[in-house]
């Protein structure tokens, strides 16, 4: 049976301790080893906020958060921050090396990583992101689809075994957007990474294995991206249609549950087919 990467009990957060408003209510859900879990919502309903208390970069007011069997605490937060890598929305808030090669590389000086190892480390990750023949490019001249594959890179290469991905594919066009996360499904696929990936966008959902929906700082549901693309309230949580559900609708098919585009493809193919 697999272990939880991430546990958090009864979590509870207000950013002012006089607000009688309280951001996150008594939240509560796991993520087991391996698996990628998605949080989903309104903006506004305490996914970024959650986000940065996975990592201590806030305090919670109440509850715990357990990262792979361990509670955070003062003591073990620079211990347990190494097990885990936040990659954020905009990248270029993440560069500071003059070359992508520095800049995958800094994080791993930080830590004091021997120059010899440091080398092998920046080129696996970057060659995992198929960003190793733009090491000498200056990151601000790299794409925004770019920017984000060696901003995941300079997480591989601390070589942590969760990843949280914070709207990352929110400033992408939707080619950028599929290049990126159908990298972090390979990443994922061949090193058993945890994936926690705070979203709005549809596909990426769909490559997880559930999905934390959260409203006014509460956990709504969790449940499977199929059963959650089946609900009539996907508008109501902040979510579009998914395409094959609004053709579905626009051809007034007769489909139970949620298809895929290859698996709508598939049932159209067969529909038009000679019996």
């Amino acid at each position: 049976m697999k272990k939880n990467s991430i546990e958090v009990r009864n979590l509870s957060f207000r950013y002012q301790k006089e607000d009688a408003h309280l951001t996150l209510k008594q939240v509560e859900f796991h993520v087991k080893q391996g698996e990628w879990l998605s949080i989903v919502g309104h903006n506004g309903s305490g996914k970024s906020t959650l986000v940065r208390l996975l990592n201590c970069l806030l305090e919670a007011e109440e509850g715990q958060v357990l990262i792979n069997g361990q509670a955070l605490s003062s003591e073990n937060i620079w211990e347990k921050r190494q097990e885990m890598g936040i990659v954020f929305q905009n990248p270029d808030n993440q560069f500071v090396g003059a070359t992508v090669e520095d800049d995958v590389a800094f994080a791993l000086e930080n830590n004091q990583v021997p120059p010899e190892e440091m080398q092998v480390r920046v080129e696996e990750a970057l060659k995992m992101v198929n960003m190793w023949d733009f090491r000498d490019r200056e990151p601000a001249r790299l794409s925004g689809g770019q920017k984000q594959r060696v901003a995941v890179a300079g997480i591989l290469a601390l070589r942590p075994n969760i990843i949280i991905l914070d709207e990352v594919t929110s400033m992408l066009d939707p080619e950028g957007r599929k290049e990126l996360m159908e990298t972090i499904a390979a990443i994922r696929s061949q090193q058993a990474i945890t994936v926690l990936s705070v979203t709005h966008d549809l596909e990426e959902v769909s490559l997880s294995d559930r999905v934390l929906v959260m409203k006014a700082g509460r956990v709504k549901s969790l449940q499977t991206p199929q059963e959650l693309f089946q609900r009539p309230d996907l508008e109501d949580l902040g979510l579009d249609l998914p395409f094959t559900r609004q053709l579905v609708e626009m051809l007034d098919l007769d489909v139970s549950g949620y298809l895929s585009e290859e698996e709508l493809q598939d049932y159209l193919w067969e529909l038009q087919s000679p019996r």
